[in-house]
């Protein structure tokens, strides 16, 4: 008896696991649920070893779209990227091998943390290491190296010890003195403002937030992803009047949002030579950054939100309802909203950007995520379309990376159907946009993923030609020299993309076209469908009161 146990102790010791199994055991361990990408060799089994425990793995047709999913999943979740490639073994170091490349240095640049496992064993401990980074201070993209050898070498199961997983990002307050400080500069305000950015999307700061808006009667901005965090219909929501509300504001506050170029870097003639900047950010490095603050409030912005909070209900404080500043922003509001509704109530066909929009916009459900990308698709599109809940608008961001639509879309539709059934994911692209990430839609189907594509389609980069002018070009000889660099083919039928993979695809024309297409689209939860929405080829966003940040003399 006792000879036959030792012998089953010895085969239990001797048991062996593959490098690519440690692999996925550890990220299931630090709670990895979603894993994206393309395989090939040597990152195929990876694959294969997460889903045999459980992590939903989606298989896309672009490395590029991979990393968008999985970035919009970390968004959504608050479990930020972490990048994992395969690289070339580790004996051939140094000697050409098959893509050979210094990984690890590369990725340092753009990654909280870039590290390779120097064996088996040391896998876990990288992994968390990558997953903490990621999560804790600013949030941000980590890059894991795994040599090929590693992936199918063999060791011991007793030799690998597994990291618990990383505990939950601290939350970091402000100094309380700052935060007096910031009540009290608030108070003193003769025009204020707030600005709702993406990271108090981030940090769930939406209640806090609302509550500091109502208690204090406080106008309010959304940057891009802001929107949502206080709904956009709400009645403080001075959208419409963006350029009007950043220009004579005399104090700001900054939820989670940078003075980059999105916010006109906080310098005159957008804003006031003296405005009074309140910052509330996770990162110390961006406190101060293009413009000094008044006040500095550093830590997490829901946790600061709710200090800030607690000192206007201990000291209760109302900004006047009937105040010049609320009459100059209302009333802005309503011209701008009066213009948008004129342009979207013409007849004349092809429709134009707002007349497709307002359509659009009756028919949303409320709670559907929007995402979103394109130059004027993009921009006009967020000043009409409405966000309702936090979290619920994805686009092209602080890069203004064209492609991320459909990776985005792809995973708002995964965290969607696991977390919040029924919520539809509406993807709005303009016709350029499409074509960096077009052959995603193959994923969309595969996955049976009921995901809403909206194309609206131009013929071109800002502005296209409709099929007349297109002929005449082509009666010029040499097309590369005479067909405008902006141009794409008119009237392309990019919704047989989808009808070729199985979906459900329309080309639309008018606007009783567009609401018939999105309805019936908006009915059937059992596939995707792309509609292709035909518009004016020189339509553009009404008059400016400022050009925007990048001119052209075209």
């Amino acid at each position: 008896m006792s000879e036959s146990n030792s012998a089953e102790g010895s085969d239990r010791s001797e048991e062996q696991v593959s490098g690519a199994k440690v692999i996925a055991q550890a990220l299931k361990t630090q709670d990895v649920e979603y894993m994206f990408g393309v395989v090939g060799i040597p990152v195929t089994e990876i694959a294969l070893a997460a889903q045999e425990l459980g992590i939903k793995y989606i298989g896309m047709r672009n490395e590029q779209a991979a990393c968008y999913a999985a970035s919009a999943v970390g968004y959504l979740t608050g479990r930020p990227l972490i990048v994992i490639g395969g690289s070339s073994e580790r004996n051939q170091e140094a000697m050409g091998a098959f893509q050979e490349f210094p990984q690890v240095e590369a990725c340092r640049l753009y990654s909280k943390f870039s590290a390779r496992p120097s064996s088996i064993q040391h896998i876990p401990f990288v992994i968390e290491k990558a997953v903490r980074s990621s999560i804790y201070g600013r949030p941000g993209a980590c890059y894991i190296d795994v040599p090929a050898d590693l992936v199918t070498l063999q060791e011991s199961t007793t030799s690998i010890k597994y990291k618990e997983c990383c505990m939950p990002p601290p939350l970091s307050l402000a100094e309380t003195s700052a935060v007096r400080a910031a009540a009290s500069v608030l108070r003193s305000a003769k025009q204020p403002l707030l600005i709702i950015g993406k990271g108090a999307a981030y940090s769930h700061a939406e209640d806090s937030i609302r509550k500091l808006v109502e208690l204090c009667n406080l106008p309010f901005l959304p940057t891009p992803m802001g929107k949502g965090v206080v709904p956009d219909n709400h009645p403080n929501c001075v959208g419409a009047a963006r350029s009007r509300a950043l220009q004579f504001a005399d104090v700001i506050v900054l939820f989670g949002a940078r003075l980059n170029w999105i916010l006109h870097f906080g310098l005159p003639p957008r804003y006031q030579a003296d405005v009074k900047f309140i910052q509330i950010d996770i990162c110390a490095e961006e406190l101060g950054n293009n413009v000094r603050p008044s006040v500095t409030l550093l830590g997490d912005v829901n946790a600061v939100s709710k200090q800030l909070l607690e000192q206007f209900v201990k000291n209760p404080w109302q900004y006047p309802t009937d105040s010049k500043w609320w009459e100059t922003l209302r009333e802005k509001r309503k011209n701008n909203e009066a213009v948008s509704k004129e342009l979207a109530s013409k007849k004349s066909l092809p429709m134009n950007y707002y007349t497709v929009f307002y359509h659009v916009q009756e028919q949303l459900p409320r709670n559907c995520f929007i995402v979103s990308e394109g130059a004027n698709t993009m921009d006009i599109g967020r000043t009409v379309l409405q966000n309702y809940l936090p979290r619920h608008r994805l686009d092209a961001g602080s890069f203004g990376t064209m492609g991320v639509g459909l990776g985005f879309a792809i995973a708002a539709a995964v965290v969607a159907k696991e977390r919040s059934p029924g919520q539809r994911v509406i993807c709005v692209e303009g016709d350029s946009a499409f074509g960096f990430s077009g052959m995603e839609v193959e994923t969309i189907c595969r996955y049976n993923l009921p995901i809403i594509i909206l194309v609206v389609n131009n013929n071109g980069i800002y502005q296209g030609f409709d099929a007349d002018t297109w002929g005449k070009i082509l009666n010029f000889q040499g097309t590369a020299t005479t067909i405008p660099p902006m141009c794409l083919l008119p009237n392309s039928h990019y919704e047989q993309v989808m009808t070729a993979f199985g979906g459900k695809g329309y080309f639309v024309q008018t606007p009783e076209e567009l609401q018939d297409s999105l309805r019936q689209a908006l009915k059937d939860t059992s596939k995707p469908c792309l509609i292709n929405i035909m518009i004016e080829p020189q339509s553009t966003r009404k008059a400016q009161d400022f050009h925007w940040l990048t001119r052209s003399n075209i």
